[in-house]
This record gives C-alpha cells, structure tokens and sequence, in this order.
C-alpha cells in the first residue's frame, strides 16, 4: 500500500468534484474523502454515483447530474451545498475524451463536446463562487486533457 501526505487543512472542508463516479474523478473523490473532506459529487452515471457514494461511507453526498444542463448542474450544486455546506474547494474534472478523425467532425458534434468539457465548469465556478467568498476564500481547480 502507498502512505500519502496527510492535509489536516482539509479535514471538514466541503469539497466538489464534478464526473467523480469513475476514472480519475473517482480517485479524486476517495482521496479528499481519506483526508477528512465531506465530499460531494456529480455524474452522469447514477448507478456508479450511488456505488461510489456507499463505498465511501461518512458524511458524502452525490447528485445524479447532466453538466450540459446549466440548470440541473445549478440544482445539483445547490443540493450538495444544502447537504454538506458551502464549497471550500471545487474540482471541474467531468469531460469525455471518444477519439475520432478530424473530418468527421461536425458543428453539432463540437458544440456538444464544448458543452460536455468546457461550459459546464465556468457555471459551475459561478455556482459555487458566492459561498467561497462569504467564506474568505476557496479554491478551484479545473482538469483538462491535452486534446482540448
């Protein structure tokens, strides 16, 4: 087993991740979980949320989510925020990443694929960037693959 660093700061800190049921947003959630964080998390996937959400145990929250509806991601956060309180530390990590050729492309598939890997995190940062405020502070880090 691998020690990690231990962050006694973040012990009771609200932290949010977006796309946090699998992959590398899983991870991200178990690891802020294991420091003490009440994490909260979206996904697409609701089966996997619950799962993800029962493994961890504690004070956790998850919200089934799909990120191209601004209104929905703005409800999720705010069911997240209402269980566990404000965000302390925002992760926009949601994204999908099909490879395909460059010629298939069309305006439909690029604005979908925007939606799905940039928009949703600005809103987000605007959903969740009153509570940091009133708090004195947070942060927000945003996750993004070389191909965007």
């Amino acid at each position: 087993m691998t020690n990690f660093a231990v962050y006694p700061s973040l012990a009771g800190k609200t932290v949010l991740v977006t796309g946090g049921a699998s992959g590398i947003g899983a991870e991200i959630v178990r690891a802020f979980a294991a420091q003490g964080a009440l994490v909260g998390f979206v996904d697409l996937n609701d089966a996997a949320g619950a799962e993800m959400l029962a493994s961890l145990g504690g004070d956790h929250a998850f919200s089934a989510c799909d990120l191209r509806d601004i209104d929905a991601l703005r409800h999720a956060f705010a069911q997240l925020e209402a269980a566990l309180g404000p965000a302390h530390v925002l992760v926009n990590n949601a994204a999908r990443d099909d490879r395909h050729d460059w010629h298939e492309i069309t305006a439909e598939y690029w604005d979908e694929r925007m939606a799905t890997n940039l928009r949703h995190m600005f809103f987000a940062i605007q959903s969740v960037a009153p509570g940091m405020i009133e708090a004195g502070g947070g942060s927000i880090i945003n996750i993004g693959s070389n191909s965007w």
